[in-house]
């Protein structure tokens, strides 16, 4: 069913949250009718903050009612199953924090649900929305850096947490494996086309139960290579290479651009020249509007669902090689949605 008006509640009222309801509010054919807290307190004082004309204090509450059309999931990645294949069992379009799930299974399952629902999801990625990764896509996809050797990529934040911090607590996928190594995997699935690797290896350091620092090599069925490192305890850091035998690309901000410089990235050639580009946009406005557009029956999201998939296919992978302290091999899915249908 084609949506003129998108109706959005808000599981969730945490940090995060707050971004992210400020864009759909801004966005064109949409309103955020509903919030949802586990206090309902909580939920109200949000509500009034933003405007929003619904409150609840039961998330299930929020998911019944009828004047909402899609949840956005913003609760610990431990909760983002439960309440995205509840969504879809109501009828409900998923947008959910990242990472999308805690498991391959469990991402598979949202997938499922959503499917047999007839409803559409989509993780809220921004950094895939941005018109600077269309163009390095180009730059990857039209030969630009000649052929494709190598991708490293690492994200840090130093010590992030707030108090009852989830990111410190295993059960609510807390760790920079599932938190940062999202981006920093997920930027090496992208860059050889969203393929998941043939085989990893990774290691890391603990932080109580959880992984403060992690590192991975990761190995692509076309011979292309990786290196990625996330962590707690590093210094700010969200910079990837695509290097090619004949150019590379650089960005020292890919998640995010920062917000005082110009978002932008270099391209070194092999005779040493750089040259930058410079890009102006929203990422997190159009990744609404993308997700809008295909509830309006306007565009088809499954390239970035395919992402999604293969990112949380090699997560599960580097979760297993840091258990094990062993090199992974990757089962490779029929096509990358196929595992689920």
């Amino acid at each position: 069913m084609e949506l003129e008006e998108i109706r959005f509640g808000v599981l969730g009222t945490g940090r995060i949250t707050r971004r992210l309801v400020a864009e759909l509010q801004q966005a064109s054919g949409v309103r955020v009718t509903a919030i949802a807290s586990r206090e309902a307190s909580r939920g109200r004082w949000y509500a009034d903050q933003f405007g929003i004309p619904h409150a609840f204090g039961d998330y299930a509450e929020l998911i019944r009612s009828s004047e909402v059309d899609a949840v956005y999931i913003a609760l610990p990645p431990a909760m983002h199953a439960a309440w995205a294949i509840a969504a879809a069992a109501a009828g409900k379009h998923v947008l959910c924090e990242k990472p999308l799930a805690t498991t391959l299974d469990e991402t598979l399952r949202i997938d499922s649900a959503c499917r047999k629902s007839g409803v559409c999801w989509l993780d809220a990625t921004g950094w895939l929305h941005h018109p600077r990764t269309s163009r390095m896509a180009a730059a990857v996809g039209s030969g630009e850096l000649g052929t494709l050797r190598h991708v490293s990529a690492s994200v840090s934040f130093f010590e992030p947490f707030q108090s009852g911090d989830h990111r410190l607590e295993a059960a609510l996928g807390g760790g920079c494996l599932l938190d940062l190594g999202w981006y920093a995997l997920g930027m090496a699935v992208w860059a050889v086309g969203g393929q998941a690797p043939r085989k990893i290896f990774a290691t890391g350091k603990r932080r109580g139960e959880v992984w403060d620092r992690v590192s991975a090599v990761c190995v692509f069925a076309n011979g292309v290579s990786a290196t990625i490192n996330c962590g707690y305890d590093t210094a700010t850091r969200k910079w990837m290479e695509i290097a090619g035998d004949d150019a590379s690309i650089v960005c020292d901000d890919f998640t995010r651009p920062w917000p005082d410089r110009p978002t932008r990235f270099w391209i070194h050639d092999r005779t040493g020249a750089v040259r930058s580009e410079s890009f102006t946009g929203n990422q997190e406005a159009n990744m609404v509007a993308a997700l809008v557009e295909e509830l309006q029956g306007k565009s088809d999201l499954a390239p970035l669902r395919r992402q999604a998939v293969e990112t949380a296919r090699v997560l599960a992978a580097a979760a297993e090689s840091l258990d094990e302290q062993a090199e992974i091999l990757l089962e490779q899915p029929r096509s990358l949605l196929d595992a689920s249908t």
